[in-house]
């Protein structure tokens, strides 16, 4: 289904009910809304997996605006501040109250901009394979750790500057490092892939390169799980743990995943949803 929110339209699905029976009652569950990684992605990377959760939580998922079946609304708009505003403005138009928001890589971008804009608004927030700052040198340093001279150059030509024919190249070279396990082979093809929104976003010279929460976190009220693999090329664990550091001491949560690449919900599946599970039904 489509919601209006601040002048586009999200995609948005919704896994299993929110008020469920309850003896004499209903029970109300909590809202567990997924901000998938990218960008240029969208939301299908959480199916089938995040359903295991239905039993605890109500699961949405929304495609970003620019993103999967999202529309555009203005490129201008394709900006951390933005889609931190359709976050909000989501809730608003759906009725949730104190979602407990779980922002995965770029999604974790997109939910601390969320949630140091409205730092009321979430009950919990789970950030997972995510950074406050992005360390681009240690990115390459860690691909030519995993991969070699060749693998960290392709990675550094992306990065540095991305185009269309770069990101094919570290597609086909780099992405494999991203997990410790076998991939779904078809979960990629699964993607509704929008190059134009990563190559808009990413990059040193673009916002990714400019973003930077540290200074911002310590005023978010809500309980924060981290949740981090230590081989992850993206984020490696120098980076996750400042992002930690930088959020209020008595609300914070680190878990790392000694076996886990960048996609803690493959690599480490059984401890990741344990770990989630438990921040969710948590006091």
């Amino acid at each position: 289904m489509f919601v209006a929110v601040n002048g586009v339209r999200l995609f948005v699905d919704v896994d299993n009910a929110g008020l469920v029976p309850a003896g004499d009652t209903m029970r109300e569950k909590p809202t567990l809304l997924l901000l998938h990684g990218g960008p240029g992605f969208d939301h299908s990377a959480f199916k089938p997996r995040f359903s295991e959760l239905s039993d605890v939580a109500q699961v949405v998922y929304y495609d970003h605006r620019g993103n999967g079946r999202s529309e555009d609304g203005d490129r201008a708009g394709w900006t951390l501040a933005q889609w931190g505003d359709d976050v909000k403005g989501l809730c608003d138009a759906l009725g949730i109250v104190q979602p407990i928001v779980l922002g995965m890589s770029f999604g974790g971008y997109v939910a601390q901009s969320y949630a140091t804009r409205y730092p009321d608004h979430p009950g919990k927030l789970v950030l997972a394979s995510t950074a406050a700052r992005v360390d681009f040198p240690a990115i390459f340093a860690r691909f030519g750790e995993l991969g070699g001279p060749e693998v960290a150059r392709i990675a550094e030509s992306y990065w540095t500057a991305p185009t269309t024919e770069r990101r094919a190249e570290y597609f086909r070279t780099c992405v494999p490092f991203y997990r410790r396990r076998p991939a779904d082979p078809d979960a990629l093809r699964r993607v509704m892939m929008r190059n134009d929104t990563a190559l808009h976003f990413n990059g040193p010279g673009n916002e990714q390169g400019r973003m930077d929460f540290r200074p911002a976190l310590g005023r978010l009220r809500c309980p924060v799980l981290v949740m981090a693999g230590a081989p992850d090329p993206l984020v490696p664990p120098g980076v996750s743990e400042a992002l930690a550091a930088a959020l209020p001491r008595d609300r914070v949560r680190f878990e790392l995943f000694a076996e886990s690449g960048h996609d803690l919900f493959g690599d480490e599946a059984e401890r990741a949803f344990a770990v989630v599970r438990e921040f969710i039904a948590a006091a």
